[in-house]
């Protein structure tokens, strides 16, 4: 254990000393940066606006949920699922799992079909299974009694570098398998959680985000200015969520969209099926309810990571992955209206909202209504005006409202995107 952690500093010493100037001429050693992402770093990252998530992990022979079907291990046990799959079961699910299907390249390509910016992956959920060659356990994919042995997170994290496509770590910090968890050794688990976020983040190239889950728990539970501070000496670029006892650099709404929000990033993190883990058969959003949340999140100031789980055998499930695919051939005709903006001017309404970048305001237009759509006078002027994918329309301003109207047969089925052009930065417009 002792040759182990001195494996690590070493490792995390030659990390840091590969690291650009810029940081590590006076960033990386100041504790309040260290705690908190640079500007650059929210700036890349709401630009981005769309993220693939990916739940993954034996369970998927189930087709229960992860973690929360994993039935208690004791019965006194304060936290851990109380789901139907008894835990000697659960546990030894990797020692029968074979997805002898999966191909990194595949999952990665897919968000890029799909206009994802970056990619979510589960490493470990609260059952505490690791995705990855950890020397902390052997619960994990390279384990000896592992039926099928591949360091996933070394796949997705090469697939991921060799297409472009930024990386998040999902790490559980609740981890209902370790035997100090919640007991009177929960410091020493608390060793090994930094223990298993330093291997991570030092042994797989570049991680831009570090997506943390700490289920309520308190910045002393995991001893979390210390993980910040650890964390951001290796890779002083993570930007970090707010489940970890500290505020972090955005807040996560999950399964629901979040509010009109500018002063804080924010992502809400919802499913494409109905769990975080494949479900045979499950319930999946039409690509209509997907364009509505993707824009919807855009409008209100917000990003949109939606999940896909992967079945046993490795595969995402083919109609999941149409769905992908349907939103990137969306994105490819709207994305100037989505990344790279911010939300606003205007507040998001039942009809839908706006995003803005520079001069331009796209007005996103989920659900037309009779007659014309209004909108609040403004005290900047609208110089031009024209719909995204082509058409006509017509827009009046005035000193008591913005009035714009399109022929029903210019009306697009999923998001209708009307661009204004004004006269000065939309950022700096106020609704009247």
């Amino acid at each position: 254990m002792l040759a182990s952690r001195t494996l690590w500093a070493v490792s995390a010493a030659l990390t840091v000393g590969c690291l650009p100037t810029a940081f590590a001429a006076g960033r990386q050693t100041d504790p309040a940066f260290r705690l908190k992402a640079q500007p650059e770093q929210i700036e890349w990252w709401q630009d981005a606006r769309f993220g693939m998530f990916v739940c993954w992990g034996p369970v998927s022979l189930t087709g229960l949920e992860i973690g929360w079907s994993r039935g208690k291990a004791w019965p006194d046990q304060k936290q851990g699922g109380s789901g139907p799959t008894p835990v000697e079961v659960y546990d030894n699910l990797y020692k029968k799992w074979k997805p002898e299907r999966f191909d990194p390249r595949q999952w990665v390509q897919l968000a890029k079909d799909a206009g994802c910016r970056y990619m979510i992956l589960l490493v470990k959920h609260h059952d505490g299974y690791c995705l990855y060659d950890t020397r902390l356990t052997d619960y994990k994919s390279t384990s000896p009694e592992a039926a099928w042995r591949r360091d996933v997170m070394k796949d997705i994290a090469d697939a991921c570098h060799e297409a472009g496509v930024k990386l998040f770590i999902y790490y559980s910090q609740p981890d209902w398998h370790h035997p100090d968890y919640r007991t009177p050794n929960h410091g020493r688990y608390v060793q090994y959680l930094h223990g298993q976020v330093r291997e991570l983040l030092s042994n797989y190239g570049r991680i831009d985000g570090l997506w943390l889950d700490g289920l309520g728990g308190t910045a002393q539970d995991w001893d979390a200015e210390n993980l910040f501070k650890m964390a951001r000496s290796i890779q002083p670029w993570l930007v970090i969520n707010n489940r970890c006892g500290l505020p972090g650099d955005f807040d996560t709404p999950e399964q629901r969209l979040g509010g009109f929000r500018v002063d804080r990033p924010w992502e809400s993190c919802v499913t494409l099926g109905t769990q975080w883990s494949w479900k045979p058969d499950d319930r999946i959003k039409s690509l209509k309810e997907c364009i509505d949340l993707l824009v919807t999140c855009a409008c209100r100031g917000g990003n949109l990571a939606l999940n896909t789980n992967p079945m046993p055998d490795g595969r995402i499930e083919p109609r999941q992955a149409d769905r992908y695919r349907e939103i990137g051939k969306w994105l490819k005709q709207h994305g100037e209206s989505i990344y790279g903006t911010r939300g606003g001017p205007f507040r998001s309404a039942g009809w839908g909202g706006t995003t803005c970048r520079g001069n331009t305001v796209y007005v996103h237009v989920l659900q037309w209504r009779e007659g014309t759509l209004k909108l609040p006078s403004i005290n900047g002027k609208i110089v031009a005006s024209s719909l995204l994918t082509g058409g006509t329309l017509a827009v009046r301003q005035t000193d008591q409202a913005i009035e714009i109207a399109v022929p029903k047969e210019h009306q697009g089925p999923l998001d209708m995107v009307v661009v204004l052009k004004l006269d000065e930065p939309a950022a700096d417009v106020k609704a009247k």
